[in-house]
């Protein structure tokens, strides 16, 4: 049985966010896969994740035995089942851009988002318990944390400016470890990178994504995402 969980279900664990801000006020929204929203079931497993933003980057999986689990509003990823979701046009950032996510990883050398078409192998990875790696047009930077770890139920927010300047903000905070990384990004998939590898592993309740960064925007993709 396949079933679509949308914005006129009206779920009661759904959790409110606080304040009038949401991220469709964004006209540079780029792509924004929506905390219980928009969320198709083929039995307890997801097998799309549908764009809330008007742009259609819709996110799939379409082998059942590679469809992650729907769990209390969260997608539940099983690393050891080879579990992800991809859309069919790369969501693409040649500049500044904003990526908030909601997470609650498990393990790492785990791919966040990535790129798993042949040929990109661009991607965020949490390659330990306190480190971040972002990789794009053939060159990587490290971001680390100033305490804490990945591993639990975290919120976090990446930027770039203008000036390739990337800022990771880490439950609301923002990193002593910036780092500086041009270069176009090409992200099409949840949980995996070219090819096939690095699965994430852990749950996922919301991602966002803007071609625009400000010091704004920043602030309520924070205040939105402590609220979930």
């Amino acid at each position: 049985m396949v079933q679509k969980l949308g914005l006129a279900l009206s779920l009661p664990t759904i959790k409110q966010v606080g304040g009038a801000w949401q991220p469709s006020n964004e006209r540079n929204l780029e792509a924004w896969y929506k905390y219980q929203t928009g969320i198709t079931l083929n039995g307890s497993d997801v097998s799309a994740w549908a764009d809330s933003s008007s742009n259609s980057f819709d996110m799939v999986q379409a082998t059942a035995s590679k469809q992650p689990a729907y769990n209390s509003g969260d997608i539940d990823f099983d690393a050891s089942a080879s579990q992800s979701l991809s859309t069919a046009s790369d969501i693409i950032f040649s500049g500044v851009f904003t990526i908030g996510i909601k997470l609650f990883p498990s393990a790492s050398n785990a791919v966040v988002l990535g790129d798993n078409t042949s040929g990109q192998n661009e991607f965020f990875k949490i390659t330990s318990t306190n480190n971040l790696r972002f990789k794009t047009d053939g060159s990587q930077v490290d971001m680390v944390l100033d305490s804490g770890s990945f591993l639990g139920d975290n919120y976090l927010v990446i930027t770039r400016n203008s000036s390739d300047l990337v800022t990771l903000y880490f439950n609301g905070v923002a990193q002593a470890d910036t780092e500086t990384l041009a270069g176009t990004v090409n992200m099409d998939s949840i949980g995996v990178r070219a090819v096939n590898v690095n699965h994430y592993d852990g749950t996922i309740s919301e991602i966002q994504m803007y071609d625009t960064e400000s010091t704004a925007l920043t602030a309520d993709v924070n205040t939105y995402l402590s609220n979930l």
